[in-house]
């Protein structure tokens, strides 16, 4: 049965390269968001319903339910399918549990990407800047050097007017309505994804909090932060096996 990856931003799937070798399997797709290392089709707006629409449509053209899982945004693309369309899914995995808690309040760099004028200042800074300086951030950001690399080529100004989109789309309103639907993703097994040191994501309490209502069991990533599939691969790809054997 298919396993289905989405990342997030401002991220290709080369992120998940390491983890894919570790996997070992054949049934693996990645699937890449609209801006984040794929085309922004015509009309598509990049809001967090658009997202959520297109891996919608993603998810129908493979003919029977898979196995998904997301990280960062592509984690708050899976939350958002499992609230909506359970059918699609076999079972579900995100690491970003916590944007569903009501307490939740997005990060700092979050916040001034929402705000205009100032979203578009850091935006340009971090993704406009030269392919060398590009690398050499996401580097310093913890990622191996050839996929910082890799990242760093797939950035630029469209995926930059899609991070602004994206955050602006997501309001408190937005997270509170995501949280309300929980429930309804525990038609599907789920997974919440706990590395311990990721900052972004909510404390620990309030990414147990929502996987509470999603019937999700919670496993936890002792010392690992937000890019926990690059840090330690193998880790990683030993969750996601236990896991897929005991829903498959």
């Amino acid at each position: 049965m298919t396993v289905a990856l989405v990342h997030g931003n401002p991220e290709t799937d080369a992120i998940w390269g390491p983890l894919l070798d570790e996997l070992g399997r054949d049934d693996v797709v990645c699937l890449s968001p609209p801006g984040f290392g794929a085309p922004v089709p015509p009309g598509f707006g990049a809001t967090a319903e658009e997202y959520r629409d297109w891996l919608v449509r993603e998810l129908e053209g493979f003919g029977e339910p898979v196995h998904l899982v997301g990280h960062d945004w592509g984690g708050g693309h899976v939350l958002a399918v499992a609230a909506t369309r359970p059918d699609l899914l076999r079972s579900w995995a995100s690491d970003v549990l916590g944007l569903a808690d009501p307490e939740y309040v997005w990060h700092d760099l979050a916040q001034i990407w929402r705000t205009p004028g100032k979203g578009e200042e850091l935006i340009s800074a971090m993704l406009g800047a030269p392919l060398a300086e590009r690398t050499k951030r996401m580097a310093g950001l913890g990622l191996p050097a050839d996929v910082a690399e890799a990242v760093a080529a797939g950035q630029g100004e469209e995926m930059g007017r899609c991070v602004l989109a994206l955050y602006r789309s997501a309001g408190p309103e937005y997270l509170a309505a995501l949280g309300e639907k929980l429930p309804i993703a525990a038609a599907r097994p789920g997974l919440n994804i706990l590395a311990t040191e990721d900052t972004y994501v909510g404390t620990d309490a309030q990414r147990r909090r929502a996987a509470g209502r999603a019937s999700a069991r919670t496993e936890v990533l002792d010392g690992l932060g937000h890019w926990w599939m690059l840090q330690d691969p193998a880790r990683g790809a030993d969750l996601l096996r236990r896991f897929l054997a005991e829903v498959a």
